[in-house]
């Protein structure tokens, strides 16, 4: 089992969903997020008072699969994501040490989906 986190941006998330549907993975958890990166912000003028904006809005997935998901799941993101530029985001692949079902009781790759 592991826990996948992507950072995407938020312009990409119907893309990504499109692509997760097509390769039957449907559960995952969206989260607005802000943070920087290579990316690094931009200039902008507010009120005439020049500001450096470090912090860009991106949206973290987390998806938690069993193993034989893994790739598929890598492979989905990345195709819906990617522009070829700076700021497409990253994926975490994390190992998950248990998952339990609260309603059922059920535990690990049972428990996950």
């Amino acid at each position: 089992m592991k826990l996948i986190i992507a950072i995407i941006r938020p312009e990409k998330l119907a893309d990504v969903k499109k692509e997760l549907n097509e390769a039957s993975i449907n559960l995952m958890t969206v989260i607005n997020s802000i943070g920087s990166g290579r990316q690094k912000g931009y200039p902008e003028t507010y009120r005439g008072v020049k500001h450096e904006i470090r912090l860009l809005k991106k949206i973290e997935l987390q998806i938690a699969v069993n193993d034989d998901y893994v790739e598929p799941t890598i492979k989905a993101i990345t195709r819906g994501a990617k522009t070829g530029n700076i700021g497409d985001g990253k994926i975490f692949v994390i190992p998950i040490e248990e998952c339990v079902r609260i309603r059922t009781g059920e535990r690990g790759s049972r428990a996950i989906g």
